[in-house]
């Protein structure tokens, strides 16, 4: 008989830190426990639960939008950083490229291939933004329909979508949007503080890449920003140090109790300094920061393994670090069995050093290479 496979160390479950054996399959099978500090004993590893990215454009030098197998090669690049589960995002663009990116998403949706994280669906940026707040985006900005919306849910999962809530019809959309099953983000918006109250309370779940690409925090004129640090319960940040200041990162994290971390990665995540595409646009990675022509952000070159590493950096306490990269986004999205470290849950683990580099990854049990 095929022993189960283990890993043993300070193992992060949801009642605490204990100190013991993890056992798994495709799911965790048990976990034998004494209960553990994260700074005793730093020759014993870390495990955490795998890390959850819901805001992906690529890595590896490929991007999502560019359809046929790059689901498969971003999400090997992101396994080795420690995600374990991750949605394909796609960009602004023409009907037909976006048909594209989510047909080439399809089947790595529906099968995930060895040695990759799990693909969950589509994050859906675009192209039902503003066009006064296009940030990275391309200015080909349409106004949704329940009909386009339905049709492009069809050709593969939609599990998240950002919209500008002041446009036409969006606020009437948001119930019929989220009945599909959709969470809808607030994102690339012109709208005011009360547009974004009014899109909470029809239905709203969260902000896309909260303080890029809206309205924000005025005194006199509050924004979009504004209604999130007031109301919101859930919202995503990129905590790179280049799209928000560590002061405002910090004001996040005590304004909204499950704020969370994606990287926004694009094809330059992992690669060297150069030139990239992001959907129909070059961009160009220097000194780990990404950039349009005209100097503006244009995503980032972030991992996983680096936003848990610079939470810690501003002061948040491991175990909270953690939920915010696994446990959150799980919740957000309404997976109960992953993003924990318990029986039943799948096995999607991350093994650290006392650095916080990454050691070992998991993905339903199956051991990733690193190199």
């Amino acid at each position: 008989m095929t022993p189960t496979p283990f890993l043993h160390g300070r193992i992060l479950t949801p009642g605490g830190w204990v100190r013991g054996d993890i056992t798994f399959d495709q799911r965790i099978v048990s976990i034998s426990r004494t209960p553990a500090d994260p700074h005793d004993d730093n020759d014993v590893p870390l495990i955490l639960p795998g890390f959850i990215d819901l805001h992906v454009h690529g890595g590896a030098g490929v991007d999502i939008m560019q359809g046929g197998d790059t689901a498969t090669t971003v999400a090997r690049a992101h396994a080795r950083h420690g995600t374990t589960a991750m949605l394909g995002t796609t960009m602004t663009a023409h009907d037909d490229d976006i048909v594209r990116a989510l047909r080439g998403l399809s089947p790595a949706i529906a099968q995930r291939t060895p040695g990759t994280a799990r693909v969950l669906g589509v994050h859906l940026e675009g192209p039902f933004i503003s066009a006064e707040r296009l940030g990275a985006q391309p200015p080909l900005v349409v106004e949704a329909t329940l009909e386009d919306v339905r049709r492009l849910h069809a050709i593969a999962p939609i599990k998240v979508l950002t919209l500008a809530p002041e446009i036409g019809q969006h606020l009437a959309l948001i119930p019929a949007l989220s009945a599909l099953g959709i969470r809808v983000q607030l994102g690339h918006s012109a709208g005011t503080y009360e547009e974004g109250l009014a899109a909470l309370e029809a239905g709203a779940a969260g902000f896309t890449h909260l303080f890029n690409g809206m309205t924000g925090v005025d005194h006199y004129h509050p924004g979009i920003a504004t209604a999130a640090l007031a109301h919101a319960q859930y919202a995503e940040l990129i905590p790179d140090l280049q799209h928000v200041h560590p002061g405002a990162i910090r004001t996040a994290l005590r304004a909204i109790p499950r704020l969370y971390c994606v990287t926004d990665a694009t094809a330059a995540t992992g690669m060297p300094d150069g030139e990239y595409a992001l959907g129909s646009q070059r961009v160009h990675k220097c000194l780990g920061c990404v950039r349009l022509d005209s100097g503006s952000l244009a995503g980032s070159a972030l991992t996983m393994d680096q936003a848990l590493r610079n939470l810690v950096a501003l002061g948040v306490a491991l175990d909270d670090a953690s939920d915010r990269v696994s446990r959150f986004p799980a919740d957000y999205l309404g997976l109960e069995d992953r993003g924990r470290l318990q029986p039943g849950a799948w096995a999607d683990l991350v093994v650290l050093d006392r650095d916080l580099r990454v050691q070992q990854v998991v993905v339903e049990g199956e051991r990733i290479a690193l190199d």
